[in-house]
């Protein structure tokens, strides 16, 4: 009978421990949050941000920047264009703001000439889930727009490896027609440095400054850009060609031209 009970003790003691198990078990899935990916951006001269990046937000969009940044693409390149107290645009593997990256940016031998592009994560280009504003901090893809000529879905899907990261909480126009996927939480002042980076800017035609065309004196250099995913692995981000606007044109105007 005594061992019968010590029996019965350790089985409801085991049975305990395990209920115990299992709650805990369920309480870890029910609370445990998965840390955003952050990326370390260095700036020379200037300092260090620190950007939290959101793949819930815009996944393939934060999924090609990690895959960039973590090769090294973005080492060495420079903000091409800082429009005072709105934004500072970098990433153009050329430093002018025309340059597309290639394939061997992203894939292991990739090609080196076929460039391509993401789609646009955003509500104009019918991706709803992307509700991130453009307030200062955040970090958002640079892409053409050529919907002067009617050619929308060209200009949405048409990001490569160019950013541009808010100065300033000015940026309710670009809400839903632009990818954000992150936000400066570490560095603010560094951003600060940088929006008041000396630069020229060209004037229209009727003599007004154009704000569009400002260029940095001296372009300030994206010393490095390093992401830690905390061992989530986001992968090789999907790709599309993207539209070529010179053979685009060429087309145009010689179809025009055999009509006349």
């Amino acid at each position: 009978m005594k061992t019968k009970k010590i029996i019965m003790i350790i089985a409801i003691i085991l049975v305990i421990v395990l209920i115990g198990l299992v709650g805990f078990t369920i309480y870890q899935k029910a609370t445990f949050k998965e840390q955003n990916p952050i990326a370390t951006m260095e700036i020379e001269g200037l300092g260090t941000m620190k950007i939290e990046l959101y793949p819930d937000q815009a996944p393939n969009t934060v999924a090609n920047f990690i895959r960039l940044a973590n090769r090294g693409f973005y080492d060495g390149l420079t903000f091409h264009r800082i429009v005072k107290d709105f934004m500072a645009q970098g990433g153009s593997p050329d430093g002018t703001g025309s340059g597309v990256p290639t394939l061997s940016a992203i894939e292991d031998g990739g090609s080196t000439t076929e460039k391509y592009a993401i789609k646009g994560e955003f509500v104009q280009n019918g991706f709803t889930q992307n509700t991130l504003r453009h307030e200062k901090g955040v970090i958002s893809m640079a892409r053409s727009d050529y919907s002067q000529m009617g050619l929308y879905e060209e200009g949405y899907n048409s990001a490569g490896s160019q950013f541009f990261i808010m100065t300033s909480d000015d940026g309710a126009n670009l809400n839903g027609s632009y990818a954000a996927f992150g936000k400066v939480i570490e560095g603010m002042d560094v951003l600060d440095k940088l929006n008041q980076t000396e630069v020229t800017t060209s004037t229209d035609e009727s003599g007004s400054p154009n704000a569009e065309a400002s260029t940095p004196v001296n372009p300030p250099v994206i010393k490095s850009v390093k992401v830690d995913t905390f061992g989530v692995d986001y992968g090789v981000p999907e790709t599309v060609k993207p539209f070529d606007y010179q053979s685009y044109m060429q087309q145009l105007y010689s179809s025009l031209g055999a009509q006349y």
